[in-house]
């Protein structure tokens, strides 16, 4: 693993972040690469830390029924998970249908916000998550991205009347960057956004991140703050770095993100959470 130093974050001895009570990780370019695969090695030292009793909370902006199947995957079958950005908690209980009960659900009403961005974005497309997990889309997104029996094609007013925990808009036309300053140019009110690595914005009730959810997780556990551990990628885990006792980025996290960790583990391609998780294990 690499050092990083920051501008407000003091450098720490790499030993110090080693002895979590509670590791919360991401997904997508963290556990999983962007082709969906999952190594061996990821998998095993996840399970491993889960089986010294720490409790591995997986935190995604994943939707519950894109999530479920990864923590199948992973064989982690109690303990919490966090999925849309925080907007919905799950219980993992092998005895509940399903495996899991939805614990924490935050919703919030999409239509002003919904109408400001398709004025600047007129052709983009847009799906709102409904609390029960369901996607309504304008239309059917690039292939990989929110398929499956979840989704279903609705109105634009039809989204705009819904009751949203999350709400995707997605424009392969703009990258990243144009999605960031269109966001800082026309103001997004009462909601919290986060910008994925791609033409993607994600946007969340206001106050709502990874961060806020994990932190009723913690408190419920009785962890202390200092005690927990992060690992992650993306912007949406910006707010959870700050959250953790320790975080570590990815190597393949963007460079604005990367400033917001205390340390930089290696590409989720070179199975770089392993190497976080391993070193745990060594103690």
């Amino acid at each position: 693993m690499t050092d990083h130093v920051m501008e407000n974050r003091p450098r720490i001895d790499p030993a110090d972040i080693w002895a979590p009570k509670l590791v919360a990780l991401d997904i997508d370019g963290t556990i999983l690469d962007h082709d969906q695969r999952l190594t061996d090695r990821v998998r095993e030292s996840v399970r491993a830390v889960a089986d010294l009793g720490v409790h591995v909370v997986i935190a995604t902006g994943r939707s519950l029924y894109e999530t479920v199947p990864v923590l199948d995957r992973l064989g982690l079958v109690n303990g919490w998970a966090v999925c849309s950005n925080g907007s919905v908690t799950l219980r993992l209980d092998p005895m509940a249908p399903g495996g899991y009960e939805v614990s924490d659900t935050v919703t919030f009403d999409p239509s002003s916000v919904l109408t400001l961005l398709r004025e600047h974005l007129p052709t983009a497309l847009y799906a709102l998550e409904n609390g029960s997990g369901e996607f309504l889309l304008t239309a059917p997104f690039p292939p990989g991205e929110l398929e499956g029996p979840y989704t279903r094609v609705a109105t634009f007013e039809e989204l705009c009347a819904e009751s949203a925990c999350r709400v995707v808009v997605r424009s392969p036309e703009h990258t990243s960057d144009d999605f960031l300053e269109l966001t800082r140019s026309i103001g997004l009110h009462g909601v919290n956004y986060a910008v994925g690595w791609s033409a993607w914005l994600d946007l969340a009730p206001n106050s709502v991140s990874k961060a806020s959810a994990l932190e009723v997780i913690r408190g419920r556990l009785a962890v202390d703050a200092d005690a927990t551990l992060a690992v992650g990628d993306g912007r949406n885990d910006i707010e959870m770095f700050a959250w953790a006792g320790k975080a570590v980025a990815m190597g393949n996290a963007t460079d604005d993100v990367k400033p917001h960790a205390d340390l930089v583990t290696g590409t989720v391609a070179d199975d770089g959470l392993a190497d976080v998780l391993e070193k745990l294990l060594e103690r």
